[in-house]
């Protein structure tokens, strides 16, 4: 099957990739010539493990093709996803613009049956908008051709998205007619003969499939971030909290981690999109709202364990170790370093980070502190001449560290583990003024057992 691929970001790439994978001839168009033409000598944009290897072995097989030309985009393929950004506004809200901009294109170059696939997070009521814009353009063409709009949401998590196209819990495949059912289960051939679930529904419903998935994993984590902050307080452990509670089959045990909270691409744009539909919708999403008031108090939270611990932070020098929002990925939107560096250089420190991949868009994000933010080459570097330690995301690399050979450089032994990496480690105890994220001192492993 000859599918084309309209936007060649994180979405766009990985499901062209691994379309063209599963053996049909994918074009992937995107207005940026630049990226465009770094895709054809075979340069990634974004890290993302895995990535680079299967765009290069299907490219080299001539199964994925990159392109600049939405015309031969729309005429030369039989299914057509639209897999461009859908930012948010300063509502909260998701920007349509370049979803409905795609779908103009669509109807003014489109010549046979085609069918148009959502592949972006977008609200409900999309589908609809895409279809009457591209009957708009084919009424304005004075042409009658024949074409069906499928939502068919992304689930993929940065720094697994191979994985988690090739192996996904479910399809979900938003549709009007059984034709174009039976040519999106064509599309996922390779996973239907697998015995993948497919969850065939309206368009309305799949398109708010994929904000209730992200709005309940934010406000899981929101829920444990609550709950660490009250274990701190009465002598609790979250890490002993979350382990029962993920024991029960109603709950289980993922996104059960407390940390400094989420960030990343989808749940913080997500939660405020749902939200704003409800609202739209005469409704309350009361659940969702405290979900993200609470990831805010949770980044100024972890500033404030900081700053209750070393005092007055004016001429003292704070490692960091993690930009990027997760680890295997240099994506840092929504990223909790992005609130808690800037917070601590106002509050008088100098900031020495290290992250394996989030330093480049790190520089321009934050470089409106960038007088005092140094970076630096590995996490040894980062602890020279530092009074403090801070864990911000869990990259493997710093699961390992050579606790005494950091210290040995250190002014001062301050340890913020704000992923709870070296909780079950006493050197990190022993060696360091250690700030775990929802355990109390009375409630450490070596004190309970």
């Amino acid at each position: 099957m000859k599918i084309g691929v309209i936007g060649s970001g994180y979405v766009g790439l990985v499901a062209g990739a691994c379309l063209a994978d599963f053996g049909h001839e994918v074009t992937c168009m995107d207005s940026n010539a630049e990226k465009i033409e770094k895709l054809k000598k075979g340069e990634i944009p974004i890290y993302e493990p895995g990535l680079e290897d299967i765009v290069g072995r299907n490219h080299r097989s001539r199964r994925l093709l990159f392109t600049t030309d939405i015309e031969s985009t729309v005429r030369g393929n039989d299914v057509i996803f639209i897999a461009v950004g859908t930012p948010p506004k300063e509502d909260g809200s998701a920007d349509l613009a370049y979803v409905l901009a795609a779908a103009s294109d669509i109807g003014n170059y489109i010549d046979s049956y085609k069918v148009i696939v959502t592949k972006s997070t977008v609200p409900v009521g999309t589908g609809r908008l895409v279809k009457e814009t591209v009957a708009a353009k084919l009424a304005e063409r004075g042409a009658k051709i024949e074409f069906d709009v499928v939502s068919n949401p992304e689930f993929l998590r940065e720094g697994k998205s191979i994985h988690d196209f090739t192996h996904p819990d479910r399809i979900v495949i938003g549709c009007e007619n059984a034709k174009s059912a039976e040519i999106m289960k064509k599309v996922y051939r390779v996973l239907y003969i697998n015995n993948t679930p497919f969850i065939i529904t309206n368009i309305e419903t799949a398109e708010i499939i994929k904000y209730a998935c992200n709005a309940f994993l934010a406000v899981k984590i929101s829920f444990i971030n609550e709950m660490a902050l009250l274990a701190e307080k009465v002598g609790g452990n979250i890490q002993e909290i979350s382990k029962a509670m993920g024991m029960d089959g109603r709950i289980s045990p993922k996104f059960l981690h407390a940390g400094c909270g989420y960030g990343g691409s989808c749940f913080p744009k997500d939660t405020k999109a749902i939200e704003s539909i409800a609202k739209k919708n005469g409704l309350d999403f009361l659940v969702v709202e405290a979900a993200i008031k609470a990831n805010e108090i949770q980044k100024a939270k972890m500033v404030e364990k900081i700053q209750t611990a070393m005092g007055d932070l004016h001429g003292k020098t704070i490692a960091v170790l993690g930009l990027s929002f997760k680890p295997d990925t240099d994506d840092m939107r929504e990223a909790p370093s992005l609130y808690i560096i800037p917070e601590l250089i106002k509050s008088g420190a100098k900031i020495k980070a290290f992250c394996p991949q989030g330093m480049k868009e790190s520089a321009w994000r934050l470089a409106a502190f960038k007088e005092a933010l140094t970076y630096c080459d590995d996490s040894y570097d980062a602890a020279k001449e530092s009074d403090a330690l801070v864990i911000l995301t869990e990259w493997n690399q710093f699961r390992g560290l050579d606790l005494e050979k950091m210290l040995g450089s250190m002014k001062d032994n301050y340890f913020f583990d704000f992923r709870n990496i070296y909780v079950s480690e006493s050197s990190a105890r022993h060696l360091f003024k250690y700030f775990p994220v929802g355990i109390a001192e009375s409630a450490m492993p070596e004190v309970m057992y």
